[in-house]
């Protein structure tokens, strides 16, 4: 008789934006997400985690938060018989190049459909017809179905919401339009086992937290301008951003302050610099208010 055993890793969504655009880290030439096994001698898991990727990194991780254990049975096909305990993280850092590190791939490589900054992504219109096939092909189910892709991917009406990306992976993996599925169809560029599901979660947590937390700011250099601090946030949503309506909420939350240098930005006249103000955590508890998100 085969008894089954369990092996228990760490795996990490690291995160940067770069030039504006939100970066992952990953290895096996961006195939997958950075993992290792869990050593006895941390003494948890999250100062593990931080230790690991401040050696591939070179840079200590800002914000750390758990995402969710995955644990089903076969989700790695390399251990037969057996099952990964994956526990995963959402790392913040800053993209340090250099030989021998880890790569960095953008989100929307994976999850092309996800980024609206320019608008409807031309991906869109091949997944709809997908959808609409997946839904035809049983017609008990098809009513259901195109309610279910509607809600996810903002069809028929219905506005496009910027969280539900774990949603929508999950509903292209049923409808077996990525690799990971095993269909002939695939959407995005595929990752190992199921590390771009991995990926969506980490995503979809960044996008929420970001409207009520400031951690954004782990992602800014030490200065930057507020039309920097805009497109980071735009980045990350996949959305753009009304420009006033985001320097107000800005200015209303008392969340930078100027320090008193410029910085020339293509095409206008030198904008200001400013900083992420500390003393807000010390003097309250950001609740936030939603981004002025635009949807284009």
């Amino acid at each position: 008789m085969t008894i089954g055993f369990a092996h228990a890793e760490l795996i990490a969504v690291l995160t940067a934006v770069t030039a504006g655009e939100p970066r992952v880290m990953t290895i096996r030439s961006g195939q997958a997400l950075p993992s290792g096994p869990f050593e006895m001698g941390h003494r948890t898991l999250q100062s593990g985690l931080r230790e690991w990727v401040q050696e591939q990194t070179a840079h200590p991780v800002g914000y750390l938060e758990q995402l969710y254990t995955f644990a089903d049975r076969d989700r790695n096909n390399d251990i037969q018989g057996g099952r990964t305990i994956s526990i995963s993280y959402l790392g913040l850092v800053r993209e340090q190049a250099g030989a021998g590190r880890p790569g960095w791939h953008g989100w929307y490589e994976y999850l092309p459909w996800e980024d609206r900054r320019r608008g409807i992504p031309a991906v869109l219109s091949e997944l709809v017809d997908g959808l609409a096939a997946w839904a035809e092909s049983e017609p008990a189910r098809r009513a259901e179905r195109k309610r279910r892709a509607a809600f996810a991917f903002g069809l028929d009406d219905i506005s496009w919401n910027e969280d539900l990306v774990l949603q929508r992976y999950e509903l292209l993996y049923e409808a077996k339009l990525v690799a990971e599925a095993g269909g002939d169809a695939n959407f995005g560029r595929a990752m190992f086992a199921d590390h771009r599901r991995i990926l969506a979660t980490g995503i979809a947590r960044l996008r929420a937290k970001i409207k009520y937390r400031p951690v954004v700011f782990e992602l800014m250099s030490d200065t930057f301008t507020l039309l920097q601090l805009q497109r980071s946030v735009e980045a990350l949503a996949g959305l753009t951003l009304h420009k006033q309506n985001f320097r107000r909420l800005i200015e209303q939350q008392d969340l930078v302050e100027e320090t008193g240098q410029t910085e020339a930005e293509t095409g206008g006249r030198p904008a200001k610099l400013f900083r992420y103000r500390h003393a807000v955590l010390e003097e309250r508890e950001l609740a936030g208010s939603k981004l002025p998100l635009s949807r284009n």
